[in-house]
């Protein structure tokens, strides 16, 4: 197997790690983010531009669903937090 197969695989594998660990934290989503935009350079490197400019497509769904998913975690930590009394 030659390092542009292996890139490929790593990039794909790490972005179906994160795929399946997203509910645990919007920082998997960041994660799989990065492995989109990994398997994007992988696709446009070995020529196949379709699933390179998909795969940036993606990059910036996830993106957006991680800066989603930490502005409800801010809020949710900013109500937890406004319900405590003053000491």
């Amino acid at each position: 197997m030659d390092p542009l197969s292996l890139f490929g695989l790593f990039a794909i594998l790490f972005m179906l790690l994160c795929y399946m660990m997203e509910a645990r934290s919007p920082w998997w989503t960041f994660g799989f983010a990065i492995g989109c935009l990994l398997s994007s350079a992988y696709g446009f490197v070995q020529g196949a531009w379709p699933f390179g400019a998909v795969e940036i497509l993606w990059t910036g769904i996830a993106l957006r669903r991680w800066w989603q998913g930490m502005a409800r975690k801010r809020a949710a930590s900013v109500s937890v937090d406004g319900d405590r009394p003053q000491a």
